[in-house]
């Protein structure tokens, strides 16, 4: 067997039989705050490379289209957050994304690029309200968004370049996306 299929195979598995790891405040300040925020929550760090894997998969304009629908409401609901407007069940919707998003890898899921954007942006809802509600209390929003912006915005990007990479052999991208529903459905069950 490939041992560079035997790594992603592990690498994958590990993210497949986590426990819930949300983000959490407290990363430091600002920019830097913003920035860790999506990175050290499994939630988030999954559902965005999701967002960039199935973009690929969509193909055509859908590779900008999904990821720019993402990033623009998560900026939005960050600041809703980020004004202590409560949104019900965010923790819930992230979980939920991160499973919608791996079974949309899974089963290689096609629509229009404009109903994948929608869709996207409806989880970028969750995450942004999660983002900026746990913005630090002496952080400046505008460095704490401009961070998390910026580290979604090149996860969507690893996302489209692992979808690239993984492209020729299918069955492995879509075993991922199986593995990243799974996580979702973990996710879910510890809520």
């Amino acid at each position: 067997m490939n041992s560079k299929f035997i790594r992603w195979c592990i690498a994958l598995m590990s993210i497949a039989f986590c426990g819930i790891a949300n983000a959490h405040p407290g990363h430091g300040g600002g920019l830097v705050a913003g920035i860790t925020h999506p990175l050290f929550g499994l939630d988030h760090l999954l559902a965005m490379v999701a967002v960039g894997v199935w973009a690929f998969q969509l193909g055509g304009r859908a590779k900008w289209l999904v990821p720019a629908s993402f990033v623009a409401l998560m900026a939005v609901a960050g600041g809703v957050g980020m004004a202590g407007i409560a949104l019900p069940m965010v923790e819930s919707g992230i979980a939920t994304s991160v499973l919608i998003l791996g079974l949309l890898i899974a089963f290689s899921v096609r629509v229009t690029p404009a109903l994948g954007a929608f869709i996207v942006a409806l989880f970028a809802i969750f995450h942004g309200h999660a983002h900026g509600a746990e913005m630090p209390l002496f952080g400046s929003a505008w460095q704490y968004g401009i961070g998390f912006v910026a580290s979604t915005t090149a996860l969507h990007g690893l996302g489209l370049a692992l979808g690239n990479g993984l492209n020729k052999q299918s069955l492995l991208l879509r075993a991922a996306g199986a593995m990243v529903a799974a996580s979702g459905a973990w996710m879910m069950a510890g809520i």
